[in-house]
């Protein structure tokens, strides 16, 4: 019988939480965060001294691993933040700020706030744009949720907007939201995104007819005319895109059923991240919680600007 992988000691107890996320941020020692000195750091062991803390004898001010990361300012135990970066990252279509409330017996708040640190860590900042070398890339639209102050009414005005694109040969998706779905603000974005040479797949929608005057190829599936697959090149579709917004929509739906807008592209964030680090990458759920500890510099989120 397969060990728990909650049983690891970096779950339970905090001394080895730090060495582990050390280990990960700090793996060629400790650098201090406020001068940049690798040298003259020695570890604080005082009886009252806080557990990882260090002393930088160059700047002669203390610090620990979390300073500028998104565990900066927590009291939230290390052991637990481990933990719920744990359940996020295998939990393939999320889970709620109220299951991370009782399951690590923090406050609802603390939850949820947490939450939204660990998608800030899994955001990924690269750029590169999909398609390179004449590669193939889906693009589609998907709505979600709905717009704060536009009333309700027929069609998807009052809806958010969503815009995905799924590269398929490096299998990886990004996402973005998106205020209209006029063409005047899709094509810039798919410009920037997507490789010039690309070839781009894209339903039927007005908003694509352009592309073809952007990329080399553009090819259109007519969902209209119950087409999913062209009759013509069966590599012509869209269906890998509407694969992933399935999961998108199960977990947004199922799991955490309400969303604002201002929130949304962290949500965005965290099931690109889990999609483009996916088993089927060779990428298990602990090797992805590695990855996310290795994204958690530089990204610390304070309560007033989640708002």
């Amino acid at each position: 019988m397969s060990k728990s992988i909650l049983s690891a000691s970096h779950f339970h107890n905090e001394e080895s939480a730090y060495a582990f996320i050390e280990a990960r941020i700090w793996p060629a020692g400790p650098v201090c965060p406020h001068c940049g000195s690798k040298e003259r750091i020695s570890k604080m062991k005082g009886k009252s001294t806080r557990i990882g803390c260090y002393k930088c004898y160059a700047c002669r001010k203390p610090f620990t691993v979390t300073i500028g990361t998104i565990f900066e300012g927590s009291h939230i135990p290390m052991c637990l933040w481990l933990q719920a970066i744990n359940f996020m990252c295998a939990s393939k279509k999320g889970i709620s700020a109220n299951q991370l409330h009782r399951t690590l017996g923090i406050t609802l708040k603390s939850a949820w706030f947490m939450g939204h640190r660990i998608r800030e860590a899994m955001r990924e900042g690269e750029l590169i744009p999909f398609g390179s070398n004449g590669g193939t890339v889906e693009v589609d639209e998907t709505f979600i949720g709905r717009e704060e102050n536009i009333p309700k009414r027929r069609g998807h005005a009052h809806r958010l907007k969503v815009l995905s694109l799924i590269d398929r040969e490096s299998r990886n998706a990004r996402s973005m939201v998106v205020d209209s779905l006029s063409a005047r603000e899709l094509v810039p974005i798919l410009k920037e995104n997507i490789a010039h040479e690309a070839r781009v797949i894209t339903d039927d929608a007005g908003q694509y007819v352009s592309l073809d005057r952007h990329f080399p190829e553009h090819g259109i599936v007519n969902h209209i005319q119950g087409e999913y697959v062209s009759f013509e090149d069966p590599t012509v579709h869209t269906n890998t895109i509407e694969g992933y917004f399935s999961i998108f929509k199960r977990g947004m739906k199922g799991v955490y059923q309400h969303c604002k807008k201002q929130h949304l592209h962290r949500y965005l964030a965290e099931f690109d991240f889990r999609y483009n680090k996916r088993i089927a990458k060779g990428v298990d759920d602990v090797s992805r919680a590695d990855k996310v500890l290795q994204g958690v510099v530089g990204r610390r989120l304070t309560y007033e600007t989640t708002h």
